[in-house]
């Protein structure tokens, strides 16, 4: 006897489709405004956020790949090209001879700086402005809703 599939009603399915259509749309309109403007797509944007963010603005390699939903071999990438830039460098891990650290360049502080002016006010005028407060408290609730039911967190 196999499982009965819990298929979508029309009102599901409605909200489903409208919800991947808005995160794709917001996504690639924010990440075509970083490119376009610092020059950057928002997966490296994150990458300098999180390092900026962390005591001295360093982090290993590892936790970064996961504060960043990425893969190893997908942050490897990403630092390869980061560290080209100048704007991050890897030294060795003091307490783990295997792995790394990534550590944000004062040149990439200064790009992330100039990157966030415009990024926030993408994110203001493509999300926010579009929402009433009521919307935006809603959306805040729903999104701790779904993150604590994923990740347990």
């Amino acid at each position: 006897m196999g499982i009965m599939t819990r298929w979508l009603d029309p009102d599901e399915q409605q909200t489903w489709r409208s919800f991947l259509a808005a995160s794709r749309a917001l996504m690639e309109t924010l990440d075509r405004e970083l490119q376009r403007d610092a020059g950057m797509p928002h997966a490296y944007y994150e990458i300098l956020v999180r390092l900026s963010e962390a005591p001295e603005r360093r982090l290993r390699m590892s936790d970064l790949a996961e504060s960043t939903g990425s893969s190893r071999s997908r942050l490897s990438h990403a630092a390869t090209r980061l560290e080209a830039a100048g704007w991050i460098r890897r030294e060795d891990c003091p307490t783990d001879r295997r792995g790394q650290v990534a550590v944000l360049t004062d040149t990439g502080f200064e790009v992330l700086g100039a990157a966030a002016t415009g990024h926030v006010e993408g994110v203001r005028q493509h999300l926010f402005d579009a929402l009433s407060p009521t919307q935006v408290d809603q959306l805040r609730r729903i999104s701790q809703t779904l993150v604590k039911h994923l990740t347990g967190s």
